[in-house]
Order: C-alpha cells, then sequence, then structure tokens
C-alpha cells in the first residue's frame, strides 16, 4: 500500500510540526517554502503551559531550550531616560518560556529534514480539489529559472502565515478574512544595549497607542519590539519604516532611550515593519484543504500564543487524521471542533488583554498597569495578585491537543 501524501506550504513552526506529526502516522509529507532558504532565527516569543505540553509531548522540549535569564531586571523607562524597576513580560505568571521563533523552528527541523522532502524557492499557483486527492500546480524558481509541475497530493496543508496563498487560492482573497487591528508592529534585534543597562535586562517604554519594549535573551543580543495605533495602516508603508515610527512617536521630542532604540532599527541589518490583522474564518478546512496556525487563525502577538496554537493545531492534526484512517473529512471536522472554541477565546483575549498589555490605549490603561506592577512588587499583596494574574492566564496552559 502507498502511504497518503501531504503537501505542506510554510516551513514555519505549524509547517514543521505538521511534517513531523505526519511523518509519525505513516504519511508522507513533502514541504514548500516560498523563501530560497531557511529563515534567520526571528525574534522574541513565549510559550505558555499550551504550547510546553504540546513540545513536550512531541519530545523537542528539550531541543527547543530556553532564553531565560535568571538575573534579569525589567524596568519602565521614560521620555528623559528616567528608569524604574518594574516587573516585565518575563515575571507575568504561568512562567511562559521566553525563546526566539527560530529556537522552535530549528528543534523541528532537526527532526523533519532527514527523513522529509523539502523544496525552496517553491509555492502553490493552483488547486483543483478532486474526490480523491488534489491536484496542485507548484511554481519553482531556483537562480532565475522559473518551472512548474502538477502534481498530486491525498491532503494540503496551508501553513504559510498570515498572508496565505493556499487560503487565497482554496477560500478567498485576504480581505474577506483578514480583520485589521489598526496598530503597527516593528521588530529587530538590538546590536547595542541601551547604554546603562546590562544585555540581560528588559526595558519597556508606554504610552497611550504607543510602545517600545527591549526583551532581553540568554546568549543573544535582546530583541526590539515597537507597536503604535494608527488610523491609516496603508500611509505607514509609503515611507521608509524608521520615518514612519519616528512620527509615530512625536512630535515631542524623543529623548536619550527611544532615540538610541529608532537608531538601533534604522542600523538593524534586518527588522520587520508590518500591521497587524487577525483572521477570522468561519471554517478552517474543506474536505482536502486544511489551514493550520497563522493562516486559519491569526491572533497576532498580542496574544502569545501563535507559536503555541501552531503546534498544539499540527500535533491533534496528526491524532485525529490516525484516528479516523480514510475518513479525510471526518477528521478535519472532528479536528476543527476540538478546536475552534480554545483558539476563539484567545482571539477575544488578544484584543482585550493582550493589546491592552503591549500597547496601552489609554492614561487609564497606562495607570492601570502601574498599580499592578506595584501591587505585584510590594511583598504584602504580592501572592493575592500572583494568583489573580495565573488564573487569568489559566486559559492559556490547556492542553488542547492531548489525545
Amino acid at each position: 500500500m502507498t502511504k497518503s501524501r501531504a503537501l505542506i506550504v510554510g516551513m514555519g513552526i505549524s509547517g514543521l510540526a505538521t511534517a513531523m506529526r505526519l511523518h509519525e502516522i505513516g504519511w508522507e509529507p513533502v514541504i514548500v517554502e516560498r523563501a530560497a532558504e531557511r529563515r534567520g532565527p526571528g525574534y522574541f516569543i513565549a510559550l505558555f503551559g499550551t504550547g510546553l505540553a504540546t513540545a513536550q509531548r512531541m519530545d523537542v522540549l528539550d531541543a527547543i531550550g530556553s532564553r531565560d535569564d535568571p538575573t534579569t531586571v525589567s524596568y519602565d523607562v521614560d521620555r528623559e531616560g528616567r528608569l524604574r524597576p518594574n516587573p516585565g513580560f518575563v515575571d507575568v505568571p504561568g512562567s511562559p518560556r521566553v525563546i526566539l521563533r527560530g529556537d522552535v523552528e530549528a528543534a523541528f527541523h532537526d527532526t523533519v529534514a532527514p527523513r522529509t522532502e523539502i523544496r525552496y524557492g517553491t509555492t502553490p499557483v493552483a488547486l483543483e480539489e478532486h474526490a480523491d486527492g488534489v491536484d496542485v500546480t507548484l511554481r519553482t524558481t531556483v537562480e532565475g529559472d522559473t518551472t512548474e509541475t502538477t502534481e498530486r497530493f491525498d491532503l494540503v496543508v496551508g501553513a504559510d502565515g498570515l498572508r496565505s496563498t493556499v487560503r487565497r487560492l482554496a477560500f478567498g482573497p485576504d480581505s474577506q478574512y483578514m480583520k485589521p487591528m489598526n496598530h503597527i508592529i516593528a521588530a529587530t534585534v538590538l546590536k547595542e544595549q541601551v547604554p546603562g543597562l546590562r544585555q540581560q535586562d528588559g526595558l519597556t517604554f508606554s504610552e497611550p497607542g504607543r510602545s517600545a519594549w527591549v526583551f532581553p535573551f540568554a546568549n543573544h543580543q535582546p530583541g526590539l519590539l515597537f507597536n503604535y495605533r494608527t488610523r491609516d495602516a496603508d500611509a505607514q508603508f509609503r515611507r521608509p519604516p524608521v520615518e514612519s515610527l519616528r512620527r509615530a512617536f512625536g512630535p515631542r521630542p524623543t529623548g536619550p532611550v527611544l532615540a538610541h532604540l529608532f537608531q538601533q532599527f534604522e542600523d538593524a541589518d534586518d527588522f520587520l515593519f508590518d500591521s497587524t490583522h487577525q483572521v477570522l474564518m468561519p471554517t478552517w478546512h474543506t474536505d482536502r484543504v486544511v489551514l493550520v496556525g497563522d493562516a486559519a487563525w491569526s491572533m497576532t502577538l498580542y496574544s502569545g500564543m501563535g507559536a503555541s496554537t501552531g503546534m498544539a493545531g499540527a500535533d491533534l492534526l496528526g491524532t485525529v487524521l490516525q484516528r479516523n484512517p480514510g475518513q479525510l473529512p471526518r477528521a478535519l471536522r472532528e479536528w476543527e471542533q476540538r478546536l475552534r472554541p480554545f483558539i476563539t477565546t484567545e482571539q477575544k483575549t488578544a484584543l482585550t488583554v493582550g493589546l491592552q498589555m503591549f500597547v496601552p490605549q489609554t492614561r487609564r490603561d497606562i495607570a492601570l498597569r502601574s498599580i499592578n506592577q506595584k501591587l505585584i512588587s510590594n511583598p504584602v499583596t504580592a501572592r493575592v495578585m500572583r494568583i489573580v494574574m495565573t488564573n487569568a492566564l489559566k486559559h492559556k496552559s490547556i492542553d488542547i491537543a492531548a489525545p
């Protein structure tokens, strides 16, 4: 008997995790990746309990490791450069593991690559779904030469991110499913830490509708993240990103810390500058095409659950396919019914608690954040506050993919 073949589009966390699980259950996965080679280590992400439980079950948690540094001190800073010790992201209850996106990708890649076909510079340009398979036209570009081939697969998995090609081909244009959040994110890695801080120290700058974060990592340069609210996201891309950043944080003088961070962003070898969107869809699958991760349910970084749900979705997909041999539509329905309530809750949380945490929207939000930080730092109220916050974040520790 021949193995069932699955085309996995996208070699990020969701795609690699899906390939690993499908191989484990006896499928033959083929990964195609638009880029010409593997991506770099990327930027800050966190794994809460959902992701940690999934990674443990998939036997990659040790390989993922941790970038936590127990000596980290976090500070709030104002425009004048005044520092005030305050709990940062690493102090969030629930012990989220601070890592780089590339740490997770590398852990899966080292397992997947030796036993899975991976084609770089390749993307689907057409899908034709039939009762017994999907005919996929693939376009490959290598050193300027482009070729197209059509192959049949039993299943197509779109793990190709927020602006998914598979989603457009199988479900329709981005405008039907991408809900703008009217915020811009800009991220890079610092070449030089903020003067006066140690490499392992973190930093938060917050004003209504805009923020800057410095995330420390063990054995790696700190990460930098800007966030700001905008009424016209398209206009932000009509000028150099650093100019849009400076305008968004104006017109007041930047002060020494913001000036340093803007310069670091301008001098960066690589950066991310993008608008934020959630993906909202009535269904994530047809009979033989399924979307996983950001392609299906992007919650943005404000949820802190992108990597965790990408892994959990891949893990659960393998479980239901194994449990329903020869019943692909039934397996995909079971998969979505299990995941959707969890994802919906996390998407709603990202729009409220998550967004306000990363980008306080009003002076009231900033004042409440300051009060909460003082209560957490106070020995008398710290224990109660940690219990309250742990309960608030409990949903992020549900092992949604558990068999």
